[in-house]
């Protein structure tokens, strides 16, 4: 048999429904035509309160650079890491700079007026806009070939319990927020503790299949119509259950450790429960997008572990001539670098699944934040920073932009995905199209 790239192409040739692919994309036979196309993934990690530049920031371009005190937990990954300056947040509107900064930072465009007051004249509400990990994530649910159970999934460590414009960063659409989930056992309960359910639920839905094949048979085509969007929520169901109870979940069921209170003195624990959790999904394919929020915009964490005492966000007001707060914030930031080289670490020791190399070789984290420096509430500059092989970028380097607005980087992670278009977010700041240089 010849194969076509992928086998979603051969069956279209074929003239295949695309409601029939979900019960003949594994067939055996076709299963060879897959085995070049190697698996994506995406994490953004956000954590808050802008950076200190002259601790964060490294002075070189290109290949040879180092490492300042903020992002040293990077060196041993140097390789896959890849840091980018002069990329800015350029949306206004409603909102403060922190409510923007965190609104805006994955939807690229503005926020809703609103009722929420900040610290700016204008109230504001929601982002008016989806933002790129689940358009990212919409785009592989719709290919059977890069579907998988959950498709994104949101984290978070020590989020506020209140749902407002400083607390969200991920929309599935205008004014459609997504709460992260935040407490590692809840996010084990829907990861891992469905099995009996899903088990009687696939017998049920054996029996309903059956009966609406019966009953389109006798019926007419506005009645048919209706039956065929009810058979496919039976496959999509179907297709879920294959996911997570086909060959188990690929690893060994993680056993958390007990009695983690959400408590700001237990964030190092949190984080790594959350970490651990979050690359076994990866190893069981749950999903291949998701976002790990510490805290929210304006977080106010104070990490008494590395003997700081105030809040995050207060130490972010002192202004630059107070060298203690400078020296605290830059300990903060270098902690949740720490984090982000655990998660990368954590990925890099785990094989793939089924192919070559490692789960980071096919991962691209993102860590960001919503102020490029806290005392001026500034949006040019935002860190961000890459680690990870999953979107074919050339690692390895500190790069420096002009001024660019980042919704021509959240255009680049789309293109890095296979995902190629023209605009995201505000279309003002997406003339010039993805960054040049990544690849």
């Amino acid at each position: 048999m010849s194969y076509r790239n992928t086998r979603r192409e051969f069956l279209r040739d074929l003239g295949i429904s695309a409601a029939a692919l979900p019960f003949i994309l594994n067939l055996p036979s076709l299963a060879a035509a897959e085995e070049g196309r190697r698996k994506q993934r995406m994490i953004v990690m956000f954590s808050p309160d802008g950076v200190v530049p002259n601790t964060f920031w490294p002075d070189e371009v290109g290949e040879t650079f180092t490492f300042k005190e903020s992002l040293k937990p990077l060196e041993p990954l140097r390789d896959k890491t890849l840091v980018l300056h002069g990329v800015c947040d350029r949306v206004r509107g409603d909102g403060d700079n922190h409510m923007r900064g965190i609104g805006c930072l994955l939807t690229g465009v503005e926020l809703f007026p609103g009722n929420i007051q900040g610290g700016s004249d204008t109230p504001a509400g929601w982002s008016s806009g989806i933002s790129i990990d689940q358009e990212i994530k919409n785009f592989l649910q719709k290919d059977p070939a890069t579907r998988t159970r959950f498709g994104s999934l949101e984290l978070g460590v020590m989020v506020p319990e209140r749902a407002d414009t400083w607390t969200r960063m991920s929309y599935t659409g205008p004014n459609k927020p997504v709460a992260p989930i935040d407490n590692p056992y809840q996010l084990f309960t829907k990861l891992y503790g469905r099995a009996k359910d899903q088990e009687n639920l696939k017998s049920v839905m054996d029996d309903l299949r059956e009966d609406l094949d019966k009953v389109r048979a006798k019926v007419g085509a506005e009645d048919r119509q209706i039956l065929e969007e009810h058979a496919t929520l039976v496959r999509e169901m179907e297709q879920e259950l294959r996911a997570s109870n086909d060959k188990g979940v690929g690893h060994a069921v993680p056993v958390l450790e007990p009695g983690v209170r959400e408590d700001n003195d237990n964030m190092p624990k949190l984080s790594k429960l959350q970490i651990d959790l979050l690359v076994n999904s990866f190893a069981a394919d749950f999903a291949r997008v998701a976002t790990f929020q510490y805290t929210n915009s304006v977080g106010q964490a104070r990490m008494r572990w590395l003997d700081i005492q105030e809040g995050q966000h207060d130490l972010s007001h002192k202004p630059d001539s107070d060298t203690d707060a400078q020296d605290k914030l830059t300990r903060i930031n270098q902690w949740y670098c720490s984090q982000l080289a655990y998660l990368a670490q954590r990925l890099a020791e785990t094989p793939e699944p089924g192919g070559g190399g490692s789960l980071l070789d096919n991962t691209l984290i993102v860590w960001t934040n919503e102020l490029g420096k806290g005392n001026s509430h500034t949006l040019d500059n935002i860190p961000f920073v890459l680690v990870g092989n999953g979107l074919g970028f050339k690692m390895g380097r500190s790069l420096k932009y002009p001024r660019v607005p980042h919704n021509r980087l959240l255009l680049s992670l789309a293109h890095g995905f296979g995902h190629r278009i023209d605009r995201f977010g505000n279309p003002d700041f997406c003339g010039d199209g993805p960054l040049p240089n990544l690849t």
